[in-house]
């Protein structure tokens, strides 16, 4: 069943069901968990897609510095993979980012041929400000971490 899909920017009811939903993919090594405050805290960064009231895909746009922002936290429910759900919320970061002014968007992922369908190019990872590696300490892999990092210049 095709999904009608519409990004819509995230509101606080919805902190549950995308701690939900991202904390599934944490929990089998897809991506880091996130915490309820850390969403809270951070609501105006993402992006949902709804079917009917359920959210089945969401991201953040996270900005790091004047230069450079991060798309993280990318999920969609796996019913509803392979219908546009995952691009649809990438461009509603780059969007945003374009809106922001923001030059350069990078991501850390498993999975980098998504992204490179996207625009985004593989970088050594120690090309990244030493900023974007504060959540690693975090991370059940470190310092072992398995991602690699890809960037979009807007």
């Amino acid at each position: 069943m095709k999904v009608n899909i519409e990004v819509d920017k995230a509101r606080i009811g919805d902190v549950p069901s995308i701690q939900q939903l991202v904390n599934y993919f944490a929990d089998r090594g897809e991506m880091l968990p996130r915490a309820l405050s850390e969403i809270y805290e951070n609501i105006r960064d993402y992006f949902v897609v709804r079917d009917r009231n359920q959210i089945i895909g969401c991201t953040a746009l996270h900005v790091n510095w004047s230069d450079l922002a991060e798309i993280k936290s990318l999920a969609v429910n796996e019913k509803s993979q392979n219908q546009g759900i995952g691009s649809s919320l990438i461009h509603a970061c780059l969007n945003e980012a374009k809106e922001l002014a923001m030059p350069t968007i990078f991501c850390l992922t498993r999975r980098p041929a998504f992204f490179e369908k996207h625009g985004f190019h593989l970088v050594d990872k120690t090309e990244l400000p030493h900023k974007v590696w504060a959540e690693c300490y975090s991370c059940p892999k470190f310092p072992d971490c398995d991602e690699v990092a890809l960037i979009r210049h807007i």
